[in-house]
């Protein structure tokens, strides 16, 4: 097995930054703002130490809402400097969601943007706590979320109330380089730096704590199956918020001394833009990203010579959409990692240099140090190799727990450590993973057991079809049948009669969709994932 690196986030970057301190560390190509890995670790001192001016313990939970902005990564390693823990919140969240996640992860400060889209996160603030506007910045007293003290808005604005990006900046002058590396010399790689709510697809969302130990060792396994080096820059669009962003794209860059390029804001043309500009050797993204990209009407007049490598994941991986990444987008070295919160997030990861086939069939097999065993559900007994059952996980990577949930926490990791993912999934005999299902989400028809991403597979070879879900649906005959929601190439037309035809003779009879819909969007998380249980509720909507 691997070694393991015992370290903190804030030793990485110093490590990285005296290793190559002129080496681009952070680049934002549509500002023009650049910083080497000695400017950003000097940079990310200063944070801590306004941090630690403001009054922030080691151990403290203090919660971001943004996009990717630089000051949502000068947060990430400002905060594994002074040991505060990092709680993200969902750029998408509202009002309830955002009272929910403050007060269940007991933040104490929350450092927000102005707006999001059509959302003002500082009206919403407001609304949530009206006594800001009589406030002293610092000072907060709220009757909804008591333990909130201090709001950070990242503006050069002044709001009642709030401190401004600047204004915390400057209380960094009231705390010496000494008091700050007694801080870092406290600190222990197995203490919670980072919590992350599970995306809510079922039930109310949970906080995942994350380690130093989890999240470092995580991202330098995923850099290591990338061929990631310091000659990389990684064009990052999936949000920081979702470990995807935080840990398979910025720390895996820092990790290795790569360059960081994040894209602030998913739009497709803007992420060509950037990988053309900065000359980007890896580009990360779930499938749908990827989708838009390749159907951008001026795809062609991009020039991502570039690329090599990178990260799909976030839901399942279609092999049609893989094939159009390696061949139309260079990226012959792309890799699929399949993991979730809970485990930092990979468990396991295809290799740059695996077969084509391993790498658009399957999720790759175990990351150094990670243990992964396929469980029959109900006896949670090991199955053969080959037979179908519940992914299971042990290793460094596996969470510390849910916060203040140990009963969530019992639930998910048993006595002997094993995190169990709750999804269905086969291993060969050489490792490799195929995630077949969720276990919640496995249709059964007349008791025919039926997987909605082996349809899926199928209906994507169907020349017209951009994107598919399957899901099941309540049937009085069989109690199950599958719905397949169906988003169209542009400009097609096609019928449910022609897309049974084509089922017709190539899939089981009862694995054909019962019922065909199509659509233009799915319902999702801001991470990307489908919530199927959402086309559920809409299917059930229309049938009423």
């Amino acid at each position: 097995m691997a070694e393991l690196i015992h370290q903190t986030m804030g030793r990485l970057l110093e490590e990285r930054a005296a290793q190559y301190p002129d080496h681009e560390a952070l680049v934002y190509s549509d500002r023009e703002l650049r910083m080497t890995y000695k400017q950003f670790n000097e940079y990310t001192d200063e944070v801590a130490k306004a941090l630690i001016a403001l009054g922030i313990e080691k151990g403290e939970n203090i919660a971001i809402w943004a996009t990717n902005t630089p000051e949502w990564v000068s947060m990430q390693f400002a905060t594994g400097k002074m040991g505060a823990v990092l709680v993200t919140v969902n750029t998408n969240y509202r009002s309830n969601e955002l009272e929910y996640l403050l007060n269940q992860s007991e933040s104490t400060t929350l450092i927000l943007i102005e707006n999001y889209r059509d959302h003002s996160y500082v009206d919403t603030i407001n609304e949530l706590c009206p006594e800001l506007k009589d406030s002293l910045p610092g000072q907060l007293q709220s009757q909804r979320v008591p333990l909130l003290k201090n709001v950070i808005v990242l503006s050069e604005k002044q709001y009642n109330g709030m401190y401004n990006w600047t204004q915390l900046l400057e209380m960094a002058n009231q705390v010496t380089d000494e008091k700050l590396e007694v801080r870092k010399e406290s600190l222990h790689y197995d203490d919670v730096i980072n919590m992350q709510y599970t995306s809510g697809t079922t039930g109310f969302p949970k906080g995942v704590m994350l380690t130093h130990n989890n999240l470092i060792n995580n991202a330098n396994n995923i850099a290591e199956c990338m061929n990631l080096t310091k000659e990389d820059r990684l064009c990052i669009p999936v949000p920081f918020f979702h470990c995807f962003g935080c840990v398979i794209g910025t720390l895996a860059c820092v990790s290795v001394g790569a360059t960081m390029v994040p894209v602030q804001e998913f739009h497709p043309e803007e992420v060509l833009k950037t990988v053309e500009k900065e000359k980007c050797t890896a580009l990360h993204g779930v499938p749908t990203m990827f989708i838009s990209e390749l159907n951008l009407p001026n795809f062609e007049k991009y020039d991502l010579s570039s690329l090599r490598t990178g990260v799909m994941a976030g839901s399942n991986c279609p092999v049609e959409v893989m094939k159009a990444v390696i061949n139309n987008m260079g990226m012959k070295e792309i890799t699929i990692c399949y993991g979730q919160t809970e485990s930092s997030p990979v468990i396991t990861q295809t290799r740059a240099n695996d077969e084509f086939n391993l790498r658009v069939e399957t999720v790759g097999r175990a990351l150094p140090s990670v243990e992964v065993k396929i469980v029959d559900p109900t006896t949670n007994k090991e199955v053969p190799r080959n037979e179908q059952g519940e992914l299971c996980t042990r290793g460094y990577h596996v969470m510390k727990g849910y916060y203040n949930n140990p009963d969530a926490t019992n639930e998910a990791i048993d006595q002997e450590g094993w995190l169990h993912t709750g999804d269905l999934a086969v291993m060969d005999d050489n490792g490799y993973v195929k995630v077949t299902g969720r276990l919640k989400d496995m249709i059964i028809r007349g008791g025919e057991n039926i997987y909605p991403r082996e349809i899926e597979e199928f209906l994507y070879t169907h020349p017209k079809v951009l994107d598919v879900q399957v899901v099941g649906v309540p049937d009085e005959k069989y109690g199950e049948e599958a719905a397949a929601w169906i988003i169209l190439r542009e400009s097609e037309k096609v019928t449910e009669e022609e897309i049974r035809e084509y089922c017709d003779g190539k899939i089981s009879r009862h694995k054909i969709p019962r019922y065909i819909l199509f659509t233009e969007e799915y319902p999702m998380t801001a991470s990307g994932k489908i919530q199927k249980y959402r086309l559920r509720e809409q299917f059930m909507a229309l049938i009423k």
